[in-house]
């Protein structure tokens, strides 16, 4: 038998759902073992349900094929044959939130790539190399639900991940006011070219919600736990974004301008970047980057097409850092928004929780 955990894919058949399977295919510590996604996919084998609608570059494990999909909405089902899930569900936000709440009372750890519980209060939303210490508010999380070892916790947006970590990097100097736009691939949406000919040549300018959560979320990363929940950070800098669709497959951009309240030299700024490693690195978990954020010197980079695979995609590329004539300093950042920004930085995060002791295996 597996000495690994055995875990569930909520919505396994789409985007995010596919890349987890990806990237959990021999991985040392989590085996697939259930996959699960909407009545219609239900009954069938993984492979049949996928059909060619397989967007990964890498082939369709071998493991997974004959995998038969459960139906998720079958909670008590799918929980008994895993210790933790994933959960990529494309469902409404309050049915997430209940679907998600509903396998964590089975005692079921839910690690979520869904924005609908990144501002419940008692549920952690993290960045492992950011704010690991906010695991902590699972334990007020399990009172409210009564769970001994059930708890759901999430990543943050996929677009945060190309200029938050810089900024949290560069926290000393106070960011005062930062000013980003995002260039959003389509994979994003869930989308490739073969499915959105339209984006061929072609950019939008507005993605629902997005600017909400790309202004919010890092203040709630740099947040504190008081009185059993997360209270986002109230002298963070003030963050306002505009976020463009642009056709590229993977792989978000940020261009970013920040003023700072203590006045740091370039050559400090970078040195930041370069020295910012967090527990991940620490603890040498299976997808951590060895370098968390790469400073590139050239005036041309950091690309899509050269550096989005940095690091596995679980890396950050920061470069085009220079005065500005309006705030103090601006950068260009890209950042691989379907491994760091959605399944992988998911993965990492339940790696954390498996090796802080909170995702162990179920006793039989």
């Amino acid at each position: 038998m597996s000495e690994k955990l055995r875990v569930g894919i909520l919505g396994g058949t789409g985007m995010v759902g596919q890349r987890f399977i990806a990237l959990l295919e021999n991985h040392p510590w989590f085996e697939v073992v259930t996959i699960a996604a909407s009545p219609r996919s239900a009954g069938k084998t993984y492979e049949e349900a996928v059909g060619d609608r397989w967007k990964m570059d890498t082939p369709m494990p071998e493991a997974v094929k004959k995998i038969i999909v459960h139906n998720v909405n079958d909670v008590e089902e799918v929980a008994k044959t895993v210790d933790f899930v994933f959960s990529a569900v494309d469902m409404t936000k309050e049915e997430i939130k209940a679907i998600e709440e509903a396998y964590a009372k089975t005692e079921t750890p839910v690690v979520s790539n869904n924005s609908a519980h990144r501002w419940t209060p008692d549920v952690p939303m993290v960045v492992p190399e950011i704010n690991p210490e906010h695991f902590e508010v699972i334990k007020f999380q399990k009172e409210r639900l009564g769970t001994k070892r059930g708890f759901v916790a999430v990543k943050p947006n996929c677009s945060i991940q190309s200029y938050a970590p810089a900024l949290t990097a560069w926290k000393e100097f106070e960011p005062t006011v930062v000013v980003a736009t995002t260039y959003q691939a389509i994979s994003g949406a869930g989308k490739n070219f073969k499915d959105w000919p339209e984006m061929v040549g072609n950019i939008i300018p507005y993605i629902g919600g997005e600017e909400e959560k790309s202004e919010q979320e890092p203040l709630r990363l740099w947040g504190k736990i008081e009185d059993g929940v997360i209270k986002k950070s109230e002298d963070g800098p003030v963050i306002t974004c505009q976020c463009i669709r642009v056709p590229v497959l993977n792989g978000h951009t940020a261009a970013a301008f920040v003023s700072f309240k203590k006045k740091p030299t370039k050559e400090q700024l970078i040195e930041k970047l370069v020295n910012f490693k967090g527990l991940p690195q620490e603890l040498e978990l299976p997808s951590a980057p060895k370098q968390f954020i790469q400073y590139l010197e050239e005036d041309n980079r950091p690309q899509v097409a050269l550096d989005v695979d940095y690091e596995r995609g679980m890396g950050v590329s920061i470069g085009r850092l220079r005065e500005d004539a309006v705030y103090d300093f601006k950068f260009v950042g890209l950042s691989h928004n379907t491994v760091r920004g959605a399944a992988g930085g998911a993965v990492l995060c339940a790696e954390l929780l498996k090796a802080q002791g909170y995702i162990t295996a179920k006793e039989d």
